[in-house]
């Protein structure tokens, strides 16, 4: 394909990236390059630890092993058969070993990492645990990875946490290949929009729990990730984008023929990149500052969740490069909106696909010098790789060609006419601090808003005031001492329907929170991930019913209006927070709580 110039604010954000990064970029690769050896991890093994790592293999995997001449892959797995997402990885292990073995290698399921749903848990003590997860995730992979036999490995993950927290822990064995090995969405089920409309009767108490449960059984309904975009699949994009998908390997239905043959060839993939094999491409020298803005990109121009912008910041230090917020939020100025999937329009993550997929947003942001093509990816080198779908001939594996054009304007644009030029989200500051907002669902109008706040410092004490009608009014809900050291950082996803009611009688209403949504965030204006959080003395904690705040998603503006000496004469609120800090686990957990970052750093424990 003919590519055009990379755009000039493209290239000077990447390089205001690699100056920022330059001291601590050295010195991951240099980390990986001592941990890296020119033949089979396993030969610097003695003979006693070499017998434990291979003793449970068949003869024929034994024999290989010792040879010290072909590939051992080790296979992190976040298999749980509760989970659509994760469900279809129940018999992926056995696929990947033998595949493996028909390419010469072997494969041993090095570790099993834990894969929790913020779906489950939503409104619920153990969401306190979700972000938590992540890191334990993380160090879940490193430690199946200690033993030191491996030559690469495959991860199979799909959601929330685990895709970034299985992230961390390869490169934190950064000098090892690595490929991630998707499993595909569930079938499409009951509409986007009908859900939400059945929600929001629910909550005005206008249909009851039964109705409720069959519209949400309706729509997940099968195996398989969730269909909305939400962080599961706006993972899943960020990944093939990056270079870490086989290309179009991210939206391809479990169980199906052309899935399994994209199983099956990640595990050959894998070998060639091996150091044996003269090819070798370790993942941390495959993830560089270039791939890191590609994620970015992905994430701006479909519109993707906002935990990415905590996660790609925990993921990019990972690998010893430093991101912010600004980084975001000026890329979101040059990158356009091109796709609309809900709940940013009404299409599913199927419909994209339909519409030409990550094939045609590849192509379509390479014509316009708005991604790095020259990367490396798992594919080879070029990002142009990835403008390639995969198909079936006469049963064998095979990429052609992608769409030039959108089949479905309506979820793909064309790039010369986006749905919004601005990559929606956004930036915002002030006294309150900084924050982050996805505006790509919300409509102009209401982007800017003041008026007075509404404090709460637990979520679930809404609900009584929303149905005593209190909230019938103009104003900025303000739920605080949600950030990463008060309570681990618990996703506040159950306050849109009611948020969502009241902007439907005509409010103007907005939130603003050390909390966080995720990609399932919707019409409500909505101030995310304030930093500096409540709990450790940000302005947030200072904040009064009554008090105007105003929010300005257009010009970045995130204010409280209150005279400041007023403000210095207030004492900072010291919310008790001792019954958030125990059961349903939580108590296991405070180590790792009382040593995370803030939101801007990536609310992350792991001492890069």
């Amino acid at each position: 394909m003919t590519l055009t110039t990379i755009h000039d604010e493209l290239a000077h954000i990447t390089q205001r990236i690699i100056c920022r990064s330059a001291q601590t970029r050295a010195a991951y690769l240099s980390k990986i390059e001592q941990a890296r050896t020119t033949t089979v991890h396993r030969a610097s093994l003695a003979c006693g630890n070499l017998a434990h790592g291979f003793a449970a293999c068949q003869t024929e995997e034994k024999q290989i092993l010792k040879s010290m001449t072909r590939a051992d892959i080790a296979i992190i797995n976040s298999y749980n058969d509760m989970l659509s997402a994760h469900r279809p990885y129940d018999h992926y292990p056995e696929q990947l070993k033998k595949a493996l073995l028909n390419a010469g290698s072997i494969g041993q399921v090095a570790a099993g990492v834990p894969a929790m749903c913020d779906g489950v848990t939503q409104g619920q003590d153990g969401m306190e645990l979700s972000m938590l997860s992540r890191d334990v995730i993380a160090m879940s992979t490193a430690i199946g990875l200690s033993h030191n036999m491996f030559d690469g490995a495959l991860y199979l993950g799909i959601c929330d946490k685990i895709v970034p927290g299985l992230m961390l822990g390869a490169l934190s064995f950064g000098h090892l290949p690595a490929i991630f090995v998707p499993a595909g969405p569930m079938s499409t089920g009951l509409p986007n929009k009908e859900k939400v409309r059945i929600r929001q009767l629910y909550v005005e108490g206008k249909v009851g729990r039964s109705e409720l449960l069959e519209a949400e059984a309706a729509s997940y309904h099968g195996i398989g990730t969730c269909t909305f975009y939400g962080t599961a699949n706006s993972n899943q994009m960020v990944m093939e984008v990056m270079g870490l998908h086989l290309p179009g390997a991210s939206f391809v239905p479990p169980e199906t023929p052309l899935r399994d043959a994209l199983t099956n060839a990640a595990a050959q993939q894998i070998t060639r990149l091996t150091e044996q094999s003269g090819q070798y491409l370790p993942i941390g020298h495959l993830v560089d500052e270039k791939v890191i803005v590609n994620g970015i990109v992905a994430l701006l121009a479909t519109g993707g969740s906002t935990n990415l912008t905590m996660h790609l910041v925990a993921i990019a230090r990972a690998a010893g490069i430093i991101i912010n917020w600004d980084d975001f939020s000026d890329l979101s100025e040059i990158v356009p909106l091109i796709c609309r999937i809900y709940p940013n329009g009404q299409a599913d993550i199927n419909q994209f696909q339909a519409a030409g997929g990550v094939a045609l947003l590849i192509h379509q942001l390479l014509q316009k010098g708005l991604l790095h093509e020259n990367v490396n990816t798992v594919a080879g080198f070029g990002l142009s790789r990835y403008t390639q779908e995969p198909w079936l001939n006469n049963g064998h594996l095979e990429w052609r060609d992608g769409p030039k054009d959108s089949y479905n304007p309506e979820v793909i644009a064309q790039i010369d006419k986006p749905f919004s030029h601005h990559g929606g989200t956004k930036l915002l500051s002030g006294n309150l601090g900084r924050a982050m907002m996805k505006t790509s669902a919300v409509p102009e109008e209401n982007q800017i808003i003041e008026a007075p706040a509404v404090v709460f410092n637990n979520q679930n004490d809404i609900a009584a005031q929303f149905e005593s009608g209190a909230l019938n009014r103009d104003c900025i809900i303000v739920v605080r001492f949600q950030g990463p050291s008060a309570n681990g950082m618990p996703e506040l996803h159950k306050l849109m329907p009611p948020l969502g009611v009241l902007m439907d009688r005509g409010y103007k209403v907005a939130l603003v929170t050390d909390g966080r949504l995720s990609g399932a965030s919707g019409k409500v204006p909505s101030a995310i991930h304030v930093t500096p959080e409540a709990y450790t003395g940000g302005l947030l904690s200072k904040v009064k019913d009554g008090d105007m705040i105003r929010v300005n998603a257009l010009t970045g503006e995130l204010q409280l209006l209150i005279d400041e000496q007023e403000i210095a004469k207030r004492p900072v609120c010291k919310h008790g927070l001792s019954d958030k800090h125990m059961g349903c686990g939580r108590e296991l957990f405070g180590a790792l709580r009382r040593n995370l970052s803030d939101a801007e750093k990536g609310a992350c424990s792991i001492d890069f």
